[in-house]
This record gives structure tokens, sequence and C-alpha cells, in this order.
């Protein structure tokens, strides 16, 4: 029963990304907010089929602790698929972090470049990502749009407590603003790997900011921190 489910849900989820993705190809000759109201769509439908097929309740916690009128970037614990959708949700339009492979996936790609997402090359040091860091402040400070990262720098399990990436620490300090960090248990209903989805609830809850001043590896540790012990309390 739960891989026929599955089986369906994925059915659902994919035909309708396809679908959108279709509909949406003017956007690419149109204002940016027009993609990303593509985006912000996708997000309410994943939120939508995870209710109606898997029979899941998602909840979002804590979303007073998103400011209202100043710059911030969210830093989200990443365990599945779930979180790259559901976040444009409840997010002003948030500018992505990624690898540049996803770039060259077919019209996929185009739209990630038509929202300005920022590439990067993982575990490597080239002449582009010597400048990340600037280019990363540089787009933020000129953009009405928080930048979103997955510290932990790939999907994880939910009870995995890896090491988060320096970068996100050199994030903090080159942007300079406060930085709203996510908990969640995504992974219960959607794991990282495999088609089978679980009934369930998905809890994201947004921690109140951490603001800036800190050294990098102090805001690591108080980033972890505040995470891994919110998913703990969720999960």
């Amino acid at each position: 029963m739960a891989f026929l489910r599955s089986l369906l849900f994925n059915f659902i989820l994919y035909t309708g990304i396809v679908v959108v993705f279709l509909i949406a190809l003017p956007a690419l000759f149109l204002p940016t907010k027009i993609t990303l109201l593509f985006g912000k769509f996708l997000g309410h439908y994943v939120v939508f089929i995870l209710k109606i097929f898997l029979n899941t309740k998602v909840e979002f916690k804590g979303l007073e602790n998103i400011p209202k009128n100043e710059k911030y970037f969210v830093a989200s614990a990443h365990q599945s698929m779930f979180e790259t959708f559901a976040l444009q949700s409840v997010l002003d339009y948030p500018v992505f972090i990624l690898k540049k492979e996803l770039l060259k996936i077919p019209l996929f790609g185009l739209y990630l470049k038509k929202i300005d997402s920022i590439e990067i090359t993982r575990d490597t040091t080239t002449k582009e990502n010597l400048g990340f860091f600037d280019k990363v402040a540089s787009i933020i400070k000129n953009k009405k749009r928080p930048l979103l990262i997955f510290p932990q720098g790939t999907r994880v399990k939910v009870d995995d407590k890896v090491p988060f990436k320096k970068g996100v620490g050199r994030i903090y300090e080159a942007l300079n603003i406060c930085c709203v960090p996510v908990a969640l248990n995504s992974g219960n209903v959607w794991p990282k790997s495999g088609i089978i989805k679980y009934p369930g609830k998905i809890t994201v809850s947004f921690l109140k900011p951490i603001e800036p001043g800190l050294n990098r590896d102090e805001f690591i540790t108080n980033l972890e921190m505040k995470i891994y012990d919110e998913i703990k309390n969720i999960s």
C-alpha cells in the first residue's frame, strides 16, 4: 500500500512540475518576478499534494521570526527535496545557492538562471569560487530577496548531525545581516533516497534570528546547536 501510494504521489508531483515548467515558458522572456511566482506556486502545490495523497500535514512554526523590514538570510536543515519547494511558499522569493551542475539540466537550468540563483563549484578552488562570497554579498545587497542556504551541504537523514560547511560562516560575515535558522523533520515523511514516502506530519520551524557580529566559528556553533536541538524537539 505504501509503495502504491508513493508511486501515485511521485507521479502527481513530477507531472505537476512538468506542467508548470511548460506553462511557465513565456516567463523566461518576462520580468523575473513572473518566474518567481511560479516557484511560489510549486511550493504551495507540494504542500497540497502531500496533504491529499499522503495524508501529511505541513506546519510552519515561528513565521513571526522572519524579519519584516530588514535584510536577512535563511539557513535551513536539508533532509529531502520537500524544503527546496515548500520554503518558497512562505519566504519572500528566496535566492538559492546551488551546485553549478544543476544549471546544465535542460529547461530547469534556464529557470534557475532566470531567478538569479548563485552557482558554486563545490569542493574545488577555482577563480570563480575565490570571489564567491563577495559575489553573494553584492547580489543580496542589491535585491529585496533573502538568501536561502543549506549549511549541511547535502540532504541528510533526520537523525544525522553532520558538521555544517565552513562556507556558511563566511557568508554570515560577508553579508553582515541576521540569519534565520530553520529546523525541520521532512525526512520522516520524504526520505532523501528511495521512492517510498510516508504519511505523517512535517514541521518547519523558523527560529529566532542570529544577529550579525559573531565571528564565523561562534556563528556556526550557535547555528548548529539551534537547528539540531530544534530537530530533536520536533521529530
